[in-house]
C-alpha cells in the first residue's frame, strides 16, 4: 500500500463535552502523536487523540483507526442540540483564495505541490496547473476526502453531503480559472508591464485574484524555489511607486512569497542547505529582521559569530522584507521560527554548548525585532519553553560532557543558568549548580589545588558575583552563595592569607587596599575570608601610621575611601 494512501489526523476537544475538531492532517505518524503530546502539554486543549486514516480502494472511502487518545473525559450525553451552522467554511470560490483556504490546501495537498514546485497561490491562479492536477489521479479527491471526514463529523451531516458540496465548489473554481483563461481576462504582466497592470487592476472587484494569474503566469517558468523568489523580485522592484497601484501589488507579490518562506523546502533552499536547526533559525531572523540584526552583530560580537552569511538571493529578500508593505511576511516567517522554538528539536544536536550560544543570539535578536516582526510575549514565551529543553538531565549531561573539573563545571552551569528564562526553569538550573558547588569533591578541588590562595580565593569571589548576577530568587542563590563563602573562608584560614597581608613589610596603603579588596567581595567571596579581612582593614586604617600615608598620597585616597564603603566600612 502506498503512503499516499494512508494518513493520520489530529483531532482536539477544547472543553470536556464539546466535539472533536481537526487540528492538522498528516503522513506520519509519529509527528502526528507528537503533535497531539505538545498539544495535551501546553494544556491549549481538554483532549486529544489520532486516527490512522486508510483509503479503501473499492469503497473510495476512509476507514478510521484510533491509535492514540489522551485527555478528560467526555461529559455525559447531552440532548440533540439543533445544528446552526450546516454549510461548509467555503461556500464560494472565492472563498478559496483567504489566507486560511491557502494554508489548509498547502496542508492537503503539500506532496503534490512540492513534487510541481508550486504554491497554493500559484495553484488558484494557474489555468495549466489546474489541469495537471485533475490529471494527476487521485491526488485531488484524496485531498477532499482528508478534509471532508473531519468537517462532517463536526457539523453533523454525512461524509457524501460534504463531499458533494466540496466538489461543487472546486468545480466553480476551476471553470472560472479556465474560463478567464480561455478568454483572455487574465492579465500578461510580462508583456503589459506590472506596474501598468496593477495599476490599471487595482479599482476592479476581483483585482487580487485577475493580478495574482499575472503574478502566477509570470512566475511559472521558474524551476526553483530561489528562481520563484527573485521573480518575485523583480516585480516588486517594477510595482508603482505609490497609490493604490502600489499597495495592491506588493500585497499580491507577499502571498506566494508568504509560502515559499513557509515551507521547508522552499526556504531551506533559498538560506542554503547544511545547516541545522540552529543556523537554520539564525538565517531565518537575520532574513526577517535584517535591519535589527545587523545594527546588533556590530555592538555584539558573540551574535556576530552565530549568524551565517545570507545567500545573494536572501539578502536580496532581506533587504525587502524591511518594507513596511511586506509586514505579513515577516510575521509570518517570526511565527515559523518561533513555532521551531516552541518545538522539541535540538538547535545543535552534536554540540550542546554551541547551543547555547546560538539560543542567546537568537534571544537578542528577536527581542531587538520585537514588534515590527513579533509581539514580545510571545518571543519570552518561546524561549522559556526552550529554555525547559537546557535543564533536563540529557542535556545538562551532553554540556558537561567528560573530564570537566568541579570548578569548569560551576562555572559552565552559571552561564547556563544566566541564558534560560521562565522562573522554574531558574530553579532547576540552581539545583544543578548547587549540587555541583556542594559537593565534596568541589570543596577539596579548591582547597588542595596547586595555585595560589589569592588566586583560587578570586575565582570563588568570582562565581560569587555570578551566582548574583545570574537571575536566581534568593533562596536559591544564598545557599550557593553561603558555600562559596565558606570555601573561600578555609581556604584563607589554610594560607593565613589576611594575618600575612597585615603583617607585610609593605606600606600601610597597600597593604589596606589587598585588606579591603578581600573585605568588599572583589578579590573573596563575601564570607568568613571576607569578614576577617574587613576586621582586619577596619584595625588597620584607624592607626596613625595609615592615616599619615594617606595624607601624604592624595591620589590613593579615593581608591581607599570607595574600597571601604564596598567593604561596608563607612561611618
Amino acid at each position: 500500500m502506498g503512503s499516499g494512501r494512508v494518513h493520520f489526523e489530529v483531532y482536539v476537544r477544547k472543553t470536556p463535552g464539546s466535539g472533536w475538531t481537526l487540528e492538522m492532517a498528516t503522513e506520519h505518524r509519529a509527528g502526528a502523536i507528537s503533535a497531539a503530546q505538545d498539544l495535551m502539554k501546553d494544556g491549549r486543549v481538554a483532549a486529544v487523540k489520532v486516527t490512522k486514516e486508510t483509503l479503501d480502494e473499492e469503497s473510495r472511502e476512509f476507514q478510521t483507526v484510533t491509535i492514540f487518545k489522551d485527555g478528560l473525559a467526555e461529559a455525559a450525553p447531552k440532548k440533540q442540540a439543533v445544528r446552526e451552522d450546516v454549510e461548509p467554511l467555503c461556500v464560494t470560490p472565492q472563498d478559496l483564495y483567504t489566507i486560511h483556504a491557502r494554508e489548509r490546501i498547502g496542508r492537503l495537498l503539500e506532496a503534490w505541490l512540492e513534487r510541481n514546485k508550486a504554491t497554493p497561490f500559484e495553484l488558484l491562479h494557474r489555468p495549466d496547473l489546474v489541469e495537471q492536477l485533475e490529471t494527476s489521479g487521485t491526488d485531488l479527491q484524496h485531498a477532499v476526502q482528508k478534509i471532508a471526514i473531519p468537517e462532517a463529523q463536526a457539523r453533523g451531516v454525512s461524509v457524501h453531503e460534504i463531499i458533494r458540496a466540496f466538489q461543487g465548489l472546486i468545480e466553480r473554481a476551476i471553470n472560472r480559472l479556465l474560463a478567464d483563461g480561455r478568454k483572455g481576462a487574465l492579465p500578461d504582466v510580462d508583456k503589459e508591464g506590472f506596474a501598468a497592470a496593477a495599476e490599471r487592476l487595482s479599482h476592479e472587484p476581483d483585482r487580487s485574484y485577475l493580478l495574482g494569474a499575472g503574478v502566477a503566469a509570470s512566475i511559472a517558468p521558474a524551476r526553483s524555489w530561489t528562481e520563484k523568489v527573485s521573480r518575485l523580485l523583480d516585480l516588486a522592484d517594477a510595482a508603482p511607486a505609490k497609490g493604490a497601484g502600489r499597495l495592491l501589488a506588493i500585497a499580491t507579490i507577499g502571498q506566494p512569497l508568504s509560502e515559499i518562506l513557509g515551507s521547508k523546502p522552499g526556504i531551506e533552499e533559498i538560506l542554503g542547505k547544511g545547516l541545522d536547526l540552529g543556523g537554520n533559525l539564525a538565517a531565518m531572523t537575520r532574513l526577517a529582521a535584517a535591519d535589527a540584526v545587523d545594527a546588533l552583530m556590530k555592538v555584539e560580537p558573540s551574535v556576530a559569530k552565530v549568524m551565517p552569511p545570507l545567500p545573494p538571493a536572501a539578502e536580496r529578500l532581506a533587504k525587502w522584507l524591511t518594507d513596511d508593505a511586506l509586514t505579513d511576511v515577516r510575521a509570518a516567517l517570526g511565527q515559523r521560527i518561533l513555532r521551531e522554538l516552541n518545538g522539541p528539536r535540538r538547535l545543535r544536536p552534536t554540540d550542546a554548548v554551541s547551543e547555547i550560544d546560538v539560543l542567546r543570539a537568537l534571544a537578542m535578536s528577536l527581542t531587538a525585532a520585537a514588534g515590527k516582526m513579533l509581539p514580545l510575549e510571545d518571543v519570552q514565551s518561546a524561549f522559556s519553553t526552550r529554555s525547559k529543553m537546557l535543564i533536563t538531565g540529557e542535556f545538562v549531561e551532553a554540556y558537561l560532557g567528560q573530564g570537566k573539573s568541579a570548578r569548569e563545571e560551576a562555572e559552565a552551569l552559571i552561564w547556563l543558568t544566566e541564558n534560560i528564562i521562565g522562573a522554574a526553569n531558574k530553579r532547576q538550573a540552581g539545583r544543578w549548580l548547587k549540587a555541583v558547588i556542594s559537593s565534596l569533591r568541589f570543596e577539596k578541588e579548591f582547597r588542595n589545588a596547586g595555585d595560589s590562595a589569592a588566586g583560587r580565593l578570586g575565582v570563588l569571589a568570582s562565581m560569587h558575583r555570578a551566582a548574583a548576577r545570574c537571575g536566581l530568587v534568593e533562596e536559591d542563590s544564598e545557599p550557593i552563595q553561603l558555600k562559596l563563602g565558606d570555601i573561600g573562608g578555609l581556604i584563607e584560614a589554610d594560607a593565613k592569607l589576611t594575618a600575612q597581608i597585615a603583617r607585610a613589610n609593605a606600606p600601610a596603603v597597600h597593604r589596606l587596599t589587598l585588606l579591603l579588596k578581600l573585605a568588599s567581595g572583589e578579590s573573596a567571596p563575601l564570607g568568613p575570608a571576607a569578614d576577617r579581612a574587613r576586621a582586619e582593614a577596619l584595625r588597620l586604617v584607624r592607626h596613625e601610621d595609615t592615616r599619615s600615608e594617606l595624607a601624604s598620597a592624595p591620589d590613593q585616597v579615593e581608591t581607599v575611601r570607595d574600597l571601604i564603603q564596598q567593604a561596608g566600612l563607612a561611618a
